[in-house]
Order: C-alpha cells, then structure tokens, then sequence
C-alpha cells in the first residue's frame, strides 16, 4: 500500500473509500469524485469488489483492497443479499484498517440499512457501526456550502425525543458543534441552538423543555462560549444561519436539522461523525437503486465528503473526544 507524503516530506496514511451497496449509486459517484479531483484521489484506497475497485484505481494509480467473491458483478438497481454482505465487509475491513494503522480515516459510500439488516447489520447506521468498531460516543453532524448542523438527537423516534434530550445530551452536542466550527478554522463560533418545541416553548405555552432543561444548560455553557444562543425556533434559526448569524446550528432532533440540510444542500451536504478516534464522513444521500447505473447520479456530495475528511485529517482534529465530553449520555442511539 502506497503512504503520501504531505507538504512537509512526512508519511500520511490513506483514507479507506468503502463502495458502499454495489447496486447503489456509490460505485459511480465515487469514480465521478475521484476522476473529478485526481490530486484527491491520490490519498485514498478504495474498498470495493475487485471488478469495480482494479479497474478505478489502475486508471486512478491508487491502491485498492478486494472485498467479497472474486467473481462478483455489479448489477445496478438490483440490490442483493450478495451486495449487502459485501458493502459490510467493506465497512468492516476500513474500521480494521483505522485500528491496524492502515488508514487515518474513512469516506463510507452510500448503503441500504433495510438490506444490510438482513444480513446481520445490527445498528440503526453507519455512525453506531463506526461507534462500536472504534469506541467512543458518537455525534451526528452535517456540514455544507451554507449550513453546519450537528444533531442533539438522531436515529429514535420522534415520540422519545423529549425524554432523550437530556441536559448532557444537549451539552454534549454544544461541545461538538464548537470544536467542528475550530476544525474549520473559526476562532470563536457562534452556535444556534434549535428549541424542542414550536416557537422554541413560547416561556412554556407550548412546551416545558426549553424553559426547565435547555436554556438553563445554555446559559451555564455561555461562560465558556460568548457566541452560544439560548434555544431559538427551529422554524428560522437555519435562515438565520445562512444569513451569517452562526456557525454551526444544534438541532434538537434527526429532521428538525436534515429538513433544512437536504432541502438546501442535498448534492453538497456531507455526513460527519464526530466524537470517535478516526475521522468518518459519508455523502448525505442513499443508495437511489432506481437510478443506479444512468448516468444520472451527482458526485458532489460524495466529493464534498471526500475533500471534508482530508481536510479534518490534514488539520488533525479528527473530532477527538475532550476530556471534559466524556458525559454519561444516554440518547438512544440503539
């Protein structure tokens, strides 16, 4: 396996490319992506079925790790138990590499968590997936052209919520959302908090949440972090944001923060977990089986993904977990 050297003449591990469900759309946008930025390219390896994988990566001169059956074919838009064991070895072999030494980092291709559970794929995503494997308390994050979002809460439903969104859930959260706006270079963030509630509780017309457990964290939170807002309406704080008001916004649950992400930036958003010892980012869309193989797939998310985990390994955040967010925090994460 090749290892870049940087700017400085030191070695660089590769970042993992996993193929993601090999019927999905994660084989094309992965070879656009890398066709698209060849200097990019150079730093990964992809992991992928050796029909796919040594083709791309000789055109590519990169290296490439064979997973699954020697003989296995790619059929778009025909997802298959074959597939989904193959995508997992995939996921698996790149949260290996990360622990071996192999890999600094993993950019994951899209999969199918409905065909992946059939196969023995035990966690709601990717982000538990890569928890498990690697250690660590997991958070949720989005980052875009426009919008940096982390979730408080993510992968439960939306009638748990409210008993989920505990004080460390939320401080938890804040924490993160502050340390990804300095792995982007800002000095002093200012972070939007979404309430729970319509119009953010209204002083407890409409909810009691903001009033009794949110906003009291908040304001604790504020010593250490000047650019911290109370709990603000979910329904504008994201105009907010594009307008240049903050520079990460907390959701307080999965949709409040990828309504707006997906309707804004669903072909630049990208999927961050942060909180783990390896970076990890994904593209913010699925597998699309029904326009696999068209030529009709964007590869901008998935490039986007690519070029914010070199930029997060480059700049050796990797989203470590500080000692002081070692919070015991139960947010239904199974």
């Amino acid at each position: 396996m090749s290892v870049e050297q940087n700017e400085g003449g030191a070695a660089r591990l590769p970042l993992a490319i996993t193929c993601g469900d090999p019927a999905g759309i994660g084989p094309e946008v992965i070879a656009g992506a890398l066709r698209g930025a060849p200097e990019r390219a150079r730093g990964c390896v992809l992991l992928g079925p050796a029909s796919w994988a040594a083709p791309l990566a000789a055109e590519l001169g990169i290296d490439f790790e064979a997973v699954g059956p020697a003989d296995f074919q790619i059929v778009p838009g025909q997802p298959s138990l074959e597939g989904a064991a193959l995508a997992l070895a995939a996921l698996q072999s790149a949260a290996r590499g990360c622990i071996d030494g192999r890999f600094r980092g993993v950019v994951s291709g899209p999969v199918s968590k409905h065909w992946l559970q059939q196969v023995g794929f035990q966690h709601p995503g990717q982000t538990e997936f890569f928890a498990e494997a690697w250690g660590g308390q997991p958070t949720m994050g989005f980052v875009g052209n426009e919008l940096r979002v982390v979730l408080a809460t993510w992968h439960i439903p939306l009638r748990e919520v409210a008993d989920a969104l505990t004080a460390d859930c939320l401080e938890l959260a804040v924490r993160r959302a502050y340390d990804l706006a300095q792995s982007f270079g800002v000095q002093a963030p200012r972070i939007g908090v979404c309430g729970l509630n319509p119009h953010a509780g209204e002083g407890g017309i409409l909810g009691h949440e903001e009033r009794d457990v949110l906003d009291p964290v908040l304001d604790y939170l504020r010593d250490s972090m000047p650019g911290l807002s109370k709990c603000l309406p979910g329904d504008t704080v994201f105009f907010r944001q594009r307008r240049g008001d903050f520079d990460v916004v907390v959701a307080a649950y999965h949709d409040q923060g990828l309504a707006a992400v997906k309707t804004l930036e669903f072909d630049a958003a990208v999927n961050v977990t942060l909180g783990l010892p390896y970076v990890r980012t994904s593209p913010d869309h699925g597998t699309a089986f029904d326009i696999a193989g068209q030529g009709r797939a964007d590869s901008g998310s998935f490039a986007a993904a690519l070029s914010v985990a070199l930029q997060l390994t480059d700049v050796k955040r990797c989203s470590e977990v500080r000692s002081e967010d070692q919070i015991d925090c139960d947010k239904g994460r199974n």
